[in-house]
């Protein structure tokens, strides 16, 4: 019998076997080991616990399939960290059973809505999504606040997840709607990870650069419908207030253009978005130069505004 009739290459069953073995140390090593080791699942120190109230709100979010259309992950891409923030991080979904990444965003990421806005924004958005932005496709859940959470099955469900809680948190449970459930989730979600703005203007900046829609024909018009669009939920449609304080009589000489500049740019914490990040310099200097009218008589508006801005350029 030949060399080669010995070899392992000539006996298949063996050789197969051998293949295998291979395979699954392999795979054991690059794969399932690491899966098993604590520095493949790092935590994020600040992230409590979900509490009652808010994972009941996050059984509503997976029930009424909210994930179909809004995605909790941010990717570690320019335009992305831009937009919503620093990108997500392992420790974030340490102990999401299941995680809510998503797939699809037919309305925006939420990975960091949890310190964008106050709980009166939320639950009154849930209940009518158009008054914030008038072409949200997203559909109205007025009956939320008419149900009842079902505390008997949040209870249920963070047992199963091994979730503590307190007898007097499910009693107060059962008196809470699904409504105030679902907005108490929202200012959960990116809880513990610090806010990034990757672009700042600052009043040195505005010193330096001004207001370009300043004095340009129709800005003042196009920064109302900017303000429309983007402000009047909070403000009301013609600045009379509403989430937000008033902005009439805001206008006129003493009116600081450099800190109303600025803090539409930046928006508060907790309180009021940032807009640096999703307008141009332009965008935001037609709204300064509406909002400088506010003390005049009024601003009229035709029957078509274009949104069209020129040549701006986004702010990097």
């Amino acid at each position: 019998m030949s060399e080669n009739q010995n070899s392992i290459f000539s006996r298949p069953l063996l050789f197969s076997v051998l293949v295998l073995a291979v395979i699954l140390v392999g795979s054991i090593v690059t794969a399932f080991y690491p899966l098993a080791r604590d520095d493949m699942h790092p935590r994020i120190e600040e992230r409590t616990p979900y509490t009652a109230i808010e994972f009941a709100g996050r059984d509503v979010y997976l029930r009424e399939g909210c994930v179909n259309c809004h995605t909790q992950t941010v990717r570690p891409l320019k335009s992305e960290v831009l937009r919503y923030g620093d990108y997500s991080k392992g420790g974030e979904s340490a102990d999401e059973r299941p995680f809510l990444w998503g797939s699809r965003r037919t309305g925006p990421d939420l990975s960091r809505i949890g310190g964008k806005y106050i709980e009166e924004w939320h639950l009154q958005h849930f209940v009518n999504p158009q008054k914030f932005a008038a072409v949200s496709n997203m559909p109205k859940y007025t009956w939320l606040a008419d149900r009842l959470v079902d505390a008997s099955a949040t209870e249920t469900h963070m047992k199963g997840l091994g979730l503590e809680y307190a007898a007097e948190d499910m009693t107060a449970l059962a008196e809470m709607t699904e409504l105030q459930a679902l907005a108490a989730y929202m200012l959960s979600i990116g809880r513990g990870v610090e806010r990034l703005s990757l672009v700042e203007i600052t009043y040195e900046d505005f010193d330096t650069n001004g207001n370009p829609a300043s004095g340009q024909d129709g800005a003042a018009v196009r920064g109302r419908q900017l303000f429309v669009s983007e402000c009047s939920g909070c403000h009301g449609i013609d600045a009379e207030g509403d989430l937000a304080m008033p902005l009439t009589g805001l206008g006129g000489t003493d009116m600081d253009e450099g800190y109303v500049f600025v803090t539409i740019a930046g928006g508060f914490e907790g309180m009021m978005p940032n807009f640096v990040s999703t307008m141009t310099r332009m965008q935001i200097g037609s709204i300064v130069e509406y909002l400088k009218t506010l003390n005049e008589d009024v601003v009229e508006t035709p029957e078509e505004v274009t949104t069209d801005m020129g040549s701006a350029e986004p702010i990097e």
